[in-house]
């Protein structure tokens, strides 16, 4: 059996594919409602190479570990752990500076980069809604896989807390588009506009910036 192999059945897949994701590694095995599993299985495991061979091409791990360095905010921190009983994760310059115990490094590193990033987008979301002169309900940070930010139409925006780690003019580039939906709940010509005009230029370069190295910000945190 493939190690991570998600089987998916769809009503409109006429034959088997395979696919990876690329911002969690695990083999996709799409197949036709009434497709036969056992020979399907069978097909994949025959891809066992390609899957070797796709998976050898994904962005590698970056965990949360003493030594390493991260862009925040185009801002490149090096996490620094001392021994000591402070758990608190203080930015001191360039550096990331926590005590406390080392194997809760990696999920006090994270937290600390969703409160900063929920902080800015903040910031940022408010700067974009008084331009449109449109009020938002909430802002709040999760990490979704498939999406970089939402927009209900309740008024409350959602984002990738993973932002942080991407280029500012990326970041921007998406928090001016959730802030559009405010004004238009589509895609449509008139809402592409209003982005370039949020933003102050277009938009697209952010957009290709997400497609190609987008899979790579959901690597920051992994051990493998």
């Amino acid at each position: 059996m493939i190690e991570g192999l998600e089987i998916v059945r769809h009503p409109r897949a006429r034959r088997a594919r395979l696919s990876i994701d690329p911002a969690s590694g695990r083999a996709r095995l799409v197949l036709p409602k009434r497709a036969a599993l056992k020979q399907a299985l069978a097909w994949a495991e025959d891809k066992a190479g390609w899957i070797a061979e796709q998976r050898a091409l994904l962005p590698q791990p970056r965990p949360f570990v003493p030594g390493a360095i991260l862009t925040v905010a185009d801002e490149p921190l090096t996490i620094v752990w001392t021994p000591g009983s402070r758990r608190t994760v203080v930015r001191e310059g360039s550096v990331l500076s926590l005590s406390g115990p080392p194997e809760t490094i990696a999920r006090r590193v994270e937290a600390w980069l969703k409160r900063t990033a929920l902080a800015l987008l903040e910031t940022e979301t408010a700067e974009y809604a008084a331009k449109a002169k449109v009020t938002v309900a909430q802002v709040a940070v999760g990490d979704a896989k498939g999406r970089w930010g939402s927009c209900a139409s309740s008024g409350i925006i959602r984002y990738s807390w993973r932002l942080i780690l991407a280029p500012s003019w990326v970041r921007r580039a998406t928090v001016a588009h959730e802030v559009a939906h405010r004004v238009h709940m589509n895609h449509a010509p008139v809402f592409h506009a209003l982005v370039e005009q949020l933003y102050g230029e277009d938009p697209t370069p952010a957009r290709v910036w997400l497609r190609t190295h987008g899979a790579g910000l959901h690597w920051f945190g992994r051990s493998s």
